[in-house]
């Protein structure tokens, strides 16, 4: 594949990621790729690790350059990259019951298949860029650590999956969404991205630091908060990590 580079071993690709940008930007375009057989000390959002057995997932970074999108829009970026991960789970895959999970997990049911670590360069009021780092379940069938729900797409559908070719078809996934953002399409991302919403249909249990609740997912806003609404009409808003599902 064009534009990556291949790692036996690293110890996180967004850190190795994020360091060949700063020496190499301008040889590089939006969707550089580098993907390692072995992390580590791979990492997930705020801090956690993230468990993948040596040659048996697709745990990458990409590299993106959204010049052309303001900061207060980034959450964009999130929603471009969870509906990428859908379209290959969907159509690659052809897994079905695939949902995003506020922000940006990937889960197939109530089970995690897929985590999604962003991180950004800021210049003035514009993403100067972007480091995405993608770790998805795909050939591991034994999970050790104390996660509560991971899952592979080989436990869901038997099949054992040649990992180079997989990750070029989702990369090509991730850059369609990727080209829908550079055109515009922005309201049609995020209505995209809110219609596979995990638990968007219902009233389902939340909790905050005050305690449990029940609420249904009103909306999320272009900055990436969560709104909320309570069975008494109440709105909340929360940010990352201010709530969690149950």
């Amino acid at each position: 594949m064009e534009n990556a580079v291949f790692l036996k071993e690293v110890s996180s690709t967004n850190d190795y990621l994020n360091g060949f940008v700063a020496s190499n930007r301008a040889d590089l375009a939006d969707g550089f790729v580098a993907f390692a057989e072995k992390q580590t000390a791979g990492r997930g959002q705020a801090s956690n690790v993230w468990e993948s057995d040596p040659g048996e997932n697709l745990t990458f970074s990409m590299a993106l350059f959204p010049d052309f999108l303001p900061v207060r829009e980034q959450f964009l970026i999130s929603q471009v990259v969870s509906l990428g991960v859908v379209d290959f789970l969907d159509d690659y895959c052809k897994i079905g019951a695939v949902s995003i999970k506020w922000p940006n997990d990937i889960y197939w049911k109530d089970f995690k298949v897929c985590g999604i670590l962003i991180e950004n360069a800021v210049c003035g009021r514009e993403l100067s860029s972007v480091v995405v780092g993608v770790g998805l379940n795909m050939n591991q069938t034994i999970f050790r650590s104390d996660a509560p729900n991971p899952i592979s797409v080989s436990q869901i559908t038997g099949e054992h999956y040649d990992l180079k070719a997989a990750l070029a078809v989702l990369r090509e996934k991730i850059m369609r969404r990727y080209e829908m953002l550079r055109r515009g399409e922005k309201e049609a991302l995020r209505q995209s991205y809110f219609e596979r919403l995990y638990r968007q249909d219902d009233f389902y249990p939340f909790q905050d630091a005050a305690g449990a609740f029940q609420a249904k997912i009103e909306d999320v806003e272009p900055i990436g908060t969560l709104l909320l609404r309570l069975e008494n009409g109440e709105l909340r808003r929360y940010a990352f990590k201010e709530v969690s599902f149950i």
